[in-house]
């Protein structure tokens, strides 16, 4: 038999070893001479339920208990790195709030049923707001749900499954061109190139500010989109290209000479948060006339625009890159209304 632990609140038969790596893996204490152990791999919560499986007892099963956290660890090490930053960032907000919930105090995994699931919604908009971020995070919780049974953590059903969210009426803003003249009548000269540029290529303002002269190239911007990965290219030709030239000129004489397309005043890049102060600054100028409108919503624009003045929304599709024109007539009509002819 393996060696008794000698230190209060350890696991008996249960190993850790730090390998040269800096990661900890966990063994199964065989016992003999010499001495035997068995590999139960490096993630924690997997090698403690094979440990208490090894161990056969109540009082092992009670030990062993994987809880929520365990396995949101486990998620955020091995899935929400590799997504894009923004939605990394979406997801940690989300992560937090289910935590509080489900950490507090620690919940057994296996004990999340569709009713405690529901019990959240509830919990989660007790003030009477949060509605979309309560179903962002019922998302998230179903996505943790599938990655647990895929690894083995549990095998039930994922308690998501049939529980409704809110109903979400999405964003219906539409800038009308007056409102786009007034903006940019008072706008700082990087908001104003930004403004240009987001209306012209119709992308999200983090694809906007992230392009740089590299993608400028062979008569067209590559855009690979962030949110999507979806590639595209937009000729450059008309207004855009003089668009580029004029941000081409905007850092001759420079100290700082930046690559990105949308400098900010000492010549270097701006954030999407920057841009959204600019954005701010420049809405508390004008006025009530343009009251709830986002540098986002350009892009809305931008495609409405498109689709009305060219007659065919496959346009306004690609230059957004939705998968189909269904998702990109709902993204169009919801801002301007459908338009129709008089009766006679």
């Amino acid at each position: 038999m393996g060696r008794k632990p000698n230190k209060p609140g350890a696991i008996p038969r249960f190993r850790p070893r730090k390998q040269k790596s800096g990661v900890v893996h966990y063994y199964y204490d065989l016992g003999g001479k010499p001495r035997k152990e068995l590999p139960l791999g490096s993630n924690y919560a997997l090698a403690i339920k094979k440990w208490a499986e090894l161990e056969g007892t109540r009082e092992a099963q009670d030990v062993a208990v994987i809880t929520f956290r365990h396995v949101s660890d486990a998620y955020r090490k091995e899935v929400i790195i590799h997504k894009a930053p923004r939605t990394q960032l979406d997801n940690a907000k989300e992560l937090t709030k289910l935590l509080e919930y489900f950490d507090d105090p620690p919940a057994p995994l296996d004990a999340i049923q569709p009713v405690t699931v529901r019990k959240y919604m509830t919990w989660r908009t007790k003030s009477g707001k949060g509605m979309v971020r309560a179903n962002r995070e019922k998302a998230l919780l179903s996505h943790i749900w599938n990655f647990a049974r895929d690894k083995g953590y549990t095998a039930l059903p994922n308690p998501c499954a049939g529980i409704k969210g809110f109903k979400e009426t999405g964003r219906d803003i539409y800038i009308e061109d007056d409102q786009f003249e007034a903006m940019r009548a008072v706008a700082h000269w990087s908001l104003q190139d930004a403004m240009d540029l987001a209306y012209l290529i119709g992308q999200r303002p983090a694809d906007v500010l992230s392009l740089t002269e590299q993608d400028v190239r062979d008569g067209a911007i590559h855009i690979r989109q962030g949110k999507t990965r979806t590639k595209l290219r937009i000729a450059v030709e008309g207004e855009l290209a003089q668009l580029l030239e004029r941000l081409k000129r905007r850092k001759d004489g420079r100290k700082v000479r930046s690559n990105s397309l949308i400098i900010g005043e000492r010549g270097k890049p701006v954030s999407v948060r920057r841009m959204s102060e600019i954005w701010a600054a420049a809405r508390a100028a004008v006025g009530a006339d343009v009251d709830g409108i986002h540098f986002r919503d350009l892009r809305a624009k931008a495609a409405t625009d498109k689709a009305d003045s060219s007659g065919d929304i496959r346009k306004a599709q690609h230059q957004l890159g939705h998968t189909t024109v269904s998702m990109t007539e709902h993204y169009t009509r919801k801002r301007r209304g459908h338009k129709s002819t008089p009766t006679r």
